[in-house]
């Protein structure tokens, strides 16, 4: 199959990308494999046949069989993104495991998949390099160990469907896959002595409904099972309807002041740089497998940039420490302080250098957030004036430089106006209230026309949209602005999961940050990635407006979904690379560098 366009599709979108083939296996040379799919208007069914050729048995493991998925999963430019490209939620949850693809603009019809024989446990992507970050891949699905006896064939068949959106979904793939088990939890990552409630709805009528064994009663065809939190770390729930296998996925982070506390030590006690030099005070990446400090000159692994995010949470935990309880991170965030103003930021003039040095060879407009809201918080702590004038001198040269046509990431909008308005500086908050808003018109203006940045089309270029628009809102009551913000968070909602696995459920499709910043250099899907809390700062800003409990819930658990690249030592990791392998190397691992992440802790904790 090298075309699939649904009927009543406006755009007559190909969801088979061309460069890879549809349906191909690979298997071991022991075994022997064959693909066929037959389409009934716009449904498609397909069967994989595996075959046994030898005379003795053979067990396979879960790489050795491959099965080519490939949907368009890239990013041109906004307007070819919008209507002919499509983010892809996989669940490979045994047998019951599934695919919603949904268009990036969000108009239907979207595609779903869902397995109606056989059973999947992994998936992987193959990717073309030279598109760096603007590729996600090709998806390759693998089926769970197999033991076959010599001569054995087993099946797995699919039917590909077209569907309104994801509650469309997983009604349709109950009534294409008879065998079909929806599983949600009501939280996905916990702390100890939270409770989360799975819910179990099984398509057909199970005769009996367990989690971990533990038999279930049934009420109006929905079964239930409660979990109290305790000890941190990764909760596998092994669901069983009749004969149906699938699984849940839930992880238990330790109690938040404990973990950001442990993570705050770390930082001061290994990753500030101590000797005399251009870098000393600052905070430098980790290498938790060397146990040592890193430091580049090459953009991501420098002293500037995303790294003044450990300043950022320490300056933020120590608010709400008692005066001098925390001498030694107080210290520290002096030293760290000094580098900054010394090497980084010209607080005279607002400008924010790309690295140590006042190197600003690199011109990078994300930079400059980042120092002002350094900045606001470190006034928050030490309520030195100055420093609030910092915040602003820096927003000021943001805007000098163009800011207005930026898509900033963490621009402090109602954080640093709500401290203007505290503090009473009266002519600060209006100068920097007409830029905000400028700055908001020009967003609204372009809408949905979004311009490339550092990758073509991404979640952190909606995520700042609505972020600055809605921020705006609340600045100034005018309803253009939360007419604009809705719009912006209707296209935003697509990029996030809603399998039942805290690693993908209400987390952000990111697929390049590994490599980018990590030590592996891996190209793949991040799940989690820290960039991920962007949305959960946008649905819980959104739902506190309109005072809709819905999205405040999944805004909290967008937020919470970056937890799991904190460990409890202190240490912590850049990004989880999800899939089991990533172009035929071994993937599923937290990358060894602690290196831009801490953004993602100051989003649990502010």
């Amino acid at each position: 199959m090298k075309e699939l366009i649904f009927k009543n599709d406006p755009y007559e979108m190909n969801w088979v990308r061309p460069d890879f083939p549809y349906g191909e296996v690979g298997v071991p040379e022991e075994l022997s494999a064959t693909s066929a799919s037959v389409r009934e208007g716009d449904v498609v069914r397909t069967e994989i046949r595996i075959k046994n050729e030898g005379k003795k048995p053979y067990f396979t493991n879960i790489e050795d069989i491959q099965i080519s998925f490939p949907v368009p999963d890239q990013y041109e430019d906004s307007k070819t993104s919008l209507i002919r490209r499509c983010h892809t939620h996989l669940f490979c949850g045994k047998d019951v495991s599934w695919i919603c693809a949904l268009r990036m603009g969000g108009e239907a019809p979207h595609l779903g998949m869902v397995v109606t024989e056989g059973s999947l446990a992994a998936y992987s992507v193959r990717r073309n390099l030279l598109r760096q970050s603007n590729d996600r891949g090709c998806f390759y699905l693998h089926p769970e160990g197999m033991e076959l006896e010599a001569g054995e064939e087993k099946v797995i068949r699919w039917v590909i469907f077209p569907h309104e959106g994801k509650e469309d979904f997983l009604k349709k793939a109950g009534e294409y896959n008879p065998h079909f088990v929806d599983v949600r939890a009501d939280r996905y990552v916990l702390f100890p002595g939270e409770k989360s409630v799975l819910t179990i709805r099984p398509a057909f009528q199970a005769e009996q409904v367990s989690v971990n064994g533990e038999a279930l009663t049934e009420e109006d065809g929905i079964y239930t099972y409660t979990f109290t939190a305790a000890e941190p770390g990764e909760k596998v729930f092994e669901i069983a309807a009749d004969q149906v296998h699938t699984r849940c996925r839930l992880f238990v982070q330790e109690e938040i002041h404990s973990l950001t506390e442990k993570r705050c030590h770390f930082i001061a006690e290994h990753q500030q740089y101590e000797k005399e030099g251009m870098l000393k005070g600052a905070y430098l990446i980790y290498d938790n497998e060397e146990e040592r400090q890193i430091y580049r000159p090459e953009n991501d692994f420098n002293g500037g940039r995303e790294r003044i995010g450990m300043g950022v949470l320490m300056a933020r935990f120590l608010q709400g420490e008692k005066t001098g309880s925390q001498p030694e991170l107080e210290e520290s965030l002096k030293k760290y302080l000094t580098y900054v103003k010394r090497e980084l930021v010209d607080v005279e003039t607002g400008k924010t250098c790309n690295d140590a040095g006042m190197d600003d060879s690199f011109k990078r407009l994300y930079n400059a957030p980042w120092a002002a809201t350094f900045f606001a918080e470190i006034y928050r702590l030490w309520k030195q004036d100055e420093d609030l004038r910092y915040s602003c001198q820096v927003i000021r040269h943001y805007y000098k430089e163009g800011g207005r046509k930026f898509y900033p990431i963490e621009l402090p909008v109602t954080l640093v106006m709500g401290e203007l308005k505290k503090a009473g500086w009266q002519k600060e908050y209006d100068e920097l209230l007409e830029l905000f808003v400028d700055h908001a018109d020009h967003l609204c203006e372009v809408g949905k026309n979004y311009p490339a940045s550092e990758v073509n089309y991404e979640q952190s270029i909606v995520a700042p949209a609505a972020d600055v628009i809605l921020s705006v809102y609340l600045l100034t009551g005018d309803k253009k602005y939360l007419d604009e913000g809705a719009r912006q968070v209707e296209i935003l909602e697509l990029f996030n999961g809603m399998q039942p696995d805290y690693h993908l459920n209400e987390v952000a499709i990111r697929h390049w940050d590994g490599y980018w910043f990590g030590k592996r250099r891996y190209y793949g899907d991040t799940f989690p990635h820290y960039w991920s809390a962007l949305t959960g700062k946008v649905f819980k800003m959104y739902g506190e407006i309109l005072k809709d409990e819905n999205w405040i819930r999944r805004g909290e658990a967008s937020i919470r979904g970056v937890l799991p690249l904190f460990f409890t030592d202190g240490r912590a990791s850049c990004a989880y690379v999800y899939p089991l392998e990533v172009n035929d190397r071994r993937a599923a691992f937290f990358d060894p560098y602690a290196n831009d992440q801490d953004w993602g802790l100051y989003a649990n904790i502010r």
